[in-house]
């Protein structure tokens, strides 16, 4: 049993290295797709004489770090375009730059992007999903939850477009940013952030701001929790932390009881959603990355 348990897993990194030699540069690299300096995209687009799917990688870092660079030569990437399905990774700005709110919303502005770019890169607008890990599983998620930014009427043609998703994805993502959510999900906990950081978190200024029915406002707007509905998209929940007592603040981040929180309220609205926990399929970060891009593929091939 040891014997064969090694030659499989031999054969998993044989593969695995093969499948990352594979991986092709980007087709454009650098693509901006809003003002500031982090609004820009990379994008391998699938060879197809028909409009593809595609799908968006955000990566994570707690929105203080990170880049999308970080998916290059990675097998999923070729997962993606052996199936015939273009695939993105794009920044954002930092919380030094922006609060979360407006960070959010550069996600948003880059799938309205793609879709101004989708006649020219032929990519199928209505079969965009998109994943990612942590601070870019939460995006995903409240892209997927959040009802369609699209302004009809704006003079900026890229906010014309539609920011909804055909599916999302999350690796060992959040529940919600609305941070007032958190001690209902996981506790109260040592790790939960201080009042001070919390408030700075949207850039409010005081106690006074965060609790006013702007602040209110501002911080419902950011909760994937509380925008789920029954017409939302599928989406795919896969979690590496082990359950249990709370060890640590990324623990505390990353906790499997945000993804069941998330499952929970999509089974109760009638939203398809597939939870993947340690406890249930123990395997490494590659391998649930490998199932979420999958899951995905189905879906906006459909």
């Amino acid at each position: 049993m040891m014997r064969f348990t090694i030659l499989l897993a031999l054969l998993v990194a044989t593969t695995t290295s093969c499948l990352a030699a594979d991986v092709p540069p980007p087709t454009f690299v650098d693509v901006a797709y809003g003002p500031h300096e982090r609004n820009v995209l990379d994008v391998w687009l699938a060879k197809s004489d028909r409009p593809t799917p595609l799908v968006v990688f955000i990566h994570g870092g707690g929105f203080v770090n990170g880049d999308k660079a970080s998916i290059r030569g990675k097998p999923v990437v070729t997962q993606c375009l052996d199936a015939g399905v273009s695939f993105a990774s794009l920044n954002y700005r930092f919380r030094e730059h922006a609060p979360i709110q407006d960070i959010l919303r550069d996600a948003a502005r880059a799938i309205q992007f793609i879709r101004t770019k989708a006649p020219e890169w032929n990519i199928d607008p209505a079969k965009i999903a998109s994943y990612g890990g942590s601070a870019g599983a939460g995006t995903s998620l409240w892209l997927a939850f959040h009802d369609d930014l699209a302004d009809p009427n704006s003079p900026d043609p890229v906010l014309r477009q539609s920011t909804r998703l055909a599916a999302a994805g999350s690796l060992n993502g959040q529940a919600t940013y609305d941070l007032r959510e958190w001690e209902p999900i996981l506790g109260k906990s040592e790790f939960q952030r201080p009042q001070q950081e919390a408030i700075g978190f949207y850039g409010f200024k005081s106690v006074a701001e965060a609790e006013s029915p702007e602040g209110d406002r501002v911080m419902k707007d950011c909760s994937m929790l509380g925008q789920i509905t029954p017409d939302d998209p599928p989406v795919i929940l896969a979690c590496a932390q082990p359950g249990g007592e709370i060890t640590d603040r990324s623990h505390y981040l990353h906790h499997p009881k945000h993804s069941t929180a998330v499952g929970d309220r999509c089974k109760a609205a009638g939203v398809t959603a597939r939870v993947i926990a340690q406890d249930e399929d123990p395997h490494d970060r590659s391998e649930f990355e490998k199932s979420v891009v999958g899951f995905l593929l189905v879906e906006v091939k459909r």
